[in-house]
């Protein structure tokens, strides 16, 4: 994709007022009440000619601080313009010339391009999120989303270990530069974290198929239900492929390790919603194995993005009532002056699933579960102050029939193949890399989660194809990957 240059931009916006006079609109969401009944995607998408309107509101800024912020430096002014000018095919290449995935980041990605969007200075910013989906959708959609076939093959194996995004991405690139690639996954069906741990309210898992479907045709191989390490030994995959990139992701869950701890019915996150997926995706799980909030007083120890999705999931099981809990003081409700702009805000979020029905309780420390006949029915808390200390005398109780912990996650799991490897880690237990993903075995490769520890979709798509780079220059001296 050739970018415009510098004279060439001279005229560049389509309207160059457009922001003075067209106002941010968002979709919006489906009904609380009726969403609640399904598990089906939440958000709506503008109409075509919405999105047009809302593409003209992109400033062409002297320096886009979305780029700045996008890890994978979407080109937004170029896209925005093309969208605004209907000219749809010329924005989806400019969009997948630097991200392989905009339909994943454009469901759940956190956006950080947008808090850092200029007109959001004194205005609202431009929606670049709802105006990529869209994008891509229509990409799809009318077929202008197409298998890129490599013209030559090199003769180079690669292997590519966890299918979660930053293995898709590293697969994809590799495949596009002629090598053999064979992408392993440990579980049923590609897409990690993706397809297991995003609930489909967010993330319809047909969505990741549709990728993977291209993705073969354009000559990757996909291995499923294998866990390298255990079923495939660590040597045996040094020995079948010229260079190997692991993306295996952190999956080692943070635990709470108190008093109760092995009561029945306290779950890792994890568990939790990968089940809920499986069943959904037409899975059987036997009666004795369910994890299910129905009818049950539900407690999420943990305040993040994947304790909400807990939230969501509980709410559409039945429950009774549903509490999340965090170690954190409550946040900021908007901006204060040590986040100024053009810095990611830690400010107070809410989800479409806390909007569902959810009580939220910050500064509470979970001291103890407690239990009657080998089962949880209540915790014990207190309030803790901003040094993370108990404060005396503010001990409480807290009806638990299901408890899910939600804490994220320290390090990628280690036995099997990175201690059969015997890779390096890093002081936090992650796969030590270099600036160049190198790991600390020639040829060996690490992107995503397993080396950056647990981080957003669009770093595992950046580190995907940063990596895919680094061994494509590895395998061939030199490199036209971007």
């Amino acid at each position: 994709m050739k970018f415009l240059d510098s004279a060439q931009r001279e005229n560049f916006m389509g309207d160059a007022k457009g922001f003075l006079k067209v106002k941010r609109r968002t979709a919006g969401y489906r009904p609380a009440q009726e969403r609640l009944r399904d598990f089906k995607e939440v958000e709506l998408r503008l109409p075509r000619e919405a999105v047009r309107e809302q593409g003209s509101r992109c400033m062409d800024c002297g320096v886009p601080f979305c780029h700045y912020a996008c890890p994978i430096g979407n080109v937004i002014p170029d896209w925005n313009d093309m969208i605004f000018r209907g000219r749809w095919k010329e924005a989806l290449e400019i969009l997948h010339s630097t991200n392989n995935f905009p339909e994943f980041t454009g469901r759940i990605c956190p956006a950080l391009c947008e808090y850092a969007c200029t007109l959001g200075i004194n205005d609202d910013p431009v929606t670049i999120r709802q105006n990529e989906i869209f994008l891509v959708e229509w990409g799809f959609e009318t077929g202008a989303v197409k298998p890129f076939i490599p013209r030559h093959k090199t003769g180079k194996r690669a292997a590519v270990v966890g299918s979660g995004p930053a293995g898709m991405a590293c697969a994809q690139q590799l495949t596009r530069a002629g090598h053999e690639v064979t992408l392993f996954e440990a579980d049923e069906k590609c897409g990690g974290i993706l397809r297991y741990g995003i609930p489909d309210f967010k993330l319809d898992k047909s969505v990741i198929d549709r990728r993977l479907g291209q993705m073969t045709a354009e000559g990757l191989k996909i291995k499923t239900g294998v866990c390298v390490g255990r079923d495939l030994p660590a040597g045996q995959l040094t020995k079948d492929f010229d260079a190997v990139c692991l993306a295996m992701g952190s999956r080692q869950a943070r635990d709470l390790t108190i008093e109760g701890r092995g009561l029945i019915g306290i779950h890792q996150a994890m568990d939790y919603l990968a089940q809920m997926n499986r069943i959904n995706a037409g899975v059987k799980v036997p009666a004795d194995a369910m994890i299910t909030a129905r009818g049950k007083d539900v407690i999420v120890i943990g305040g993040g993005d994947t304790g909400a999705d807990c939230v969501g999931t509980a709410n559409r099981q039945g429950a009774l009532s549903v509490t999340q809990l965090e170690l954190l003081p409550r946040p900021p409700e908007c901006r204060t002056q040590d986040m100024p702009w053009p810095a990611y805000p830690k400010i107070l979020k809410t989800s479409t699933s806390h909007e569902e029905g959810a009580r939220r309780l910050w500064s509470v420390a979970t001291k103890k579960f407690i239990g009657e006949g080998g089962r949880i029915k209540k915790i014990l808390c207190a309030k803790i102050d901003g040094a993370l200390k108990e404060i005396p005398g503010s001990e409480f109780e807290l009806k638990a029939d299901l408890v899910i912990l939600a804490m994220g996650f320290v390090h990628p799991v280690h036995e099997g193949l990175v201690k059969g490897l015997g890779l390096h880690l890093s002081p936090r237990g992650n796969i030590s890399v270099g600036k160049n993903c190198a790991t600390s075995l020639p040829g060996i490769y690490a992107a995503g989660d397993a080396g950056r520890g647990a981080s957003l979709v669009v770093w595992a798509i950046y580190e995907g194809r940063a990596a895919a780079r680094e061994i494509d220059r590895f395998l061939m001296g030199e490199t036209d990957l971007a």
